[in-house]
């Protein structure tokens, strides 16, 4: 009876335990924004933040390959800093390009008024 499991039949079967699993939580990869890093160098590069971009990208990619999380994270979060800059440079000359052309429609129009 010491093979069979608790409350079975005498005539069953003997009880064979299945396999245990253990769900193990692997840590997240950071991130390089490497992508992010090429379209900020090739479409708006101010200041040369895209190539800076870039190359940050490129140093966290090498230290995830290589193992080194903390490194890859560090190399990752400069990338994404020098990517939101450039993309808010990009943003506000946009933005006084966009008004002074509104500012000088409104006043070409102003100065035809009779």
């Amino acid at each position: 009876q010491a093979d069979r499991g608790p409350g079975a039949d005498p005539e069953a079967a003997p009880y064979r335990p299945g396999p245990t699993y253990t769900a193990v939580k692997m840590p997240t990869p950071p991130r390089d924004h490497i992508v992010w890093s090429l379209l900020t160098f090739l479409y708006c590069n101010p200041c040369c933040l895209g190539l800076a971009a870039v190359i940050y990208s490129i140093k966290a990619r090498d230290r995830k390959m290589v193992g080194d999380l903390e490194g890859a994270q560090r190399h990752g979060s400069t990338a994404y800093s020098l990517n939101a800059t450039a993309l808010m440079i990009l943003m506000v000359i946009g933005l006084i390009i966009i008004l002074c052309s509104c500012i000088r429609v409104l006043i070409f129009k102003l100065s035809d008024s009779p």
